[in-house]
């Protein structure tokens, strides 16, 4: 149930990890030079550019289990077909196919047992440094939402925070340095690295904190592997005919964040909703935050070459591509923007109903995300739906949004405890 916000500015980066990303691209290794860890450095990245010598803009460690081969384990979970895009022959809308994903995650989730907390599991000292680097990550990229984390149990909030390395790794494939040599040849090889990871073979630490996740949590493979399929998009469209197409896009690049995370934070003992409410909750926060992200870019986008809305609705609203690339702001558009808000708030309110049922601990860093995602589509309006001043929350009101969260998570956890001393 995490949303993000990335370095770079395009969709398929800006819209999953929450708002303190730095505005310039920049990958860990460029910033900081070698990442070092019991004196050694970086390895090079195992997945390359097609067709070039150099790495990919993946955040990369050192190669893990020189000394001890972590043991190979099952994949698991459902492993539940990814919906195909562009697959017309099916005619099946998106939301249905996503749905039945998400119905299939809950099924997974609904058979472990709901705990308050998950008990302490001993670590080794190179399972503790790959922890903590996922953690310096998260705090260098996405500082309110890493603040937001520590009200979580030491468990949980590790799983959280390689849960997010693993996605801004797989952002940085097609919006880092070499993003532009990048083809779907190496986001196969992406995906081959993922299922070793879910096998209990990590390539590098960062790779084994996730492994060590999945080990421990009911997390299953399948929202990573879309998430995947996410970037295939990325690579090779540009155009959204209907909201159809770009609901399933949101859902790859943005709604299998809140898939993963649920298994990791927890539904609360005292929650009396069906796994399923807060399976769709954290499915909806992914939508509205990717929604926002891109009526926040409209204009970096289109200088990209990149129109993330649907085409119909803008034809409906008197609106061309033209209009857009030359960042006319218009009645029309005014008018054609204020219906993406309304349904990008319609996901928020929904997202709130998961948001709820959650354990306690965990509730603060979603709160967060939600108050202050919220707030960027306050910022767009006042901007007059602006196509070059981006919508920007000021620091001040990111950090006057962390008590507001923290005492809406107090307040349901105290009625939910009342409700449940009443059955």
């Amino acid at each position: 149930m995490m949303s993000t916000s990335h370095a770079v500015k395009s969709p398929a980066c800006a819209a999953r990890w929450p708002v303190d990303a730095p505005t310039h691209t920049a990958t860990l290794s460029a910033r900081h030079g070698r990442l070092w860890r019991g004196g050694r450095g970086v390895a090079p990245c195992s997945v390359r550019a097609a067709g070039s010598s150099n790495t990919i803009g993946c955040l990369e460690a050192e190669p893990w289990g020189a000394a001890a081969p972590a043991p190979a384990l099952p994949l698991r979970g459902l492993h539940v077909a990814a919906p195909a895009p562009g697959d017309d022959a099916l005619a099946v809308p998106s939301e249905q196919r996503v749905h039945d994903v998400v119905l299939k995650q809950a099924a997974l989730a609904a058979a472990a047992p709901r705990t308050a907390r998950i008990e302490p599991v001993p670590m080794d000292g190179g399972l503790k440094a790959a922890f903590h680097r996922c953690g310096e990550v998260c705090q260098e990229y996405a500082k309110t939402f890493y603040l937001a984390t520590q009200l979580m149990t030491p468990e949980r909030r590790r799983a959280i925070w390689a849960i997010y390395v693993w996605c801004r790794r797989t952002d940085e494939l097609v919006d880092g340095p070499n993003a532009s040599h990048i083809s779907a040849v190496a986001l196969d090889r992406w995906e081959s690295r993922l299922e070793d990871i879910f096998a209990g073979r990590p390539y590098d630490m960062l790779d084994a904190a996730l492994s060590d996740t999945v080990a421990n949590f009911p997390v299953d493979i399948q929202p990573f592997r879309d998430m995947i399929e996410g970037m295939r998009m990325d690579l090779k469209k540009s155009r959204y005919r209907s909201f159809d197409e770009l609901y399933l896009y949101c859902y790859y690049v943005a709604g299998t964040v809140g898939l993963m995370s649920v298994p990791v934070m927890g539904i609360s003992p005292d929650s009396r909703a069906a796994t399923e409410t807060v399976y769709k909750g954290a499915l909806a926060l992914g939508l509205a935050n990717q929604l926002t992200n891109i009526l926040r870019d409209v204009g970096e986008d289109a200088r990209r070459g990149r129109i993330y809305l649907p085409q119909d609705e803008l034809e409906m609203a008197g609106l061309s591509d033209a209009d857009i690339l030359d960042g006319r702001v218009t009645d029309e558009w005014r008018s054609f923007m204020r219906g993406q808000i309304t349904r990008a708030r319609a996901f928020f309110r929904q997202a709130e109903e998961g948001a709820t049922e959650l354990n306690q601990e965990s509730r603060w860093p979603v709160w967060a995300s939600l108050l202050l995602y919220q707030q960027i589509l306050d910022e767009i309006e006042a901007n007059d739906y602006n196509f070059t001043r981006r919508a920007y929350v000021p620091k001040t009101k990111k950090l006057m949004a962390l008590p507001k969260a923290y005492l809406i998570s107090l307040v349901q956890a105290e009625r939910q405890r009342h409700y449940s001393s009443l059955t």
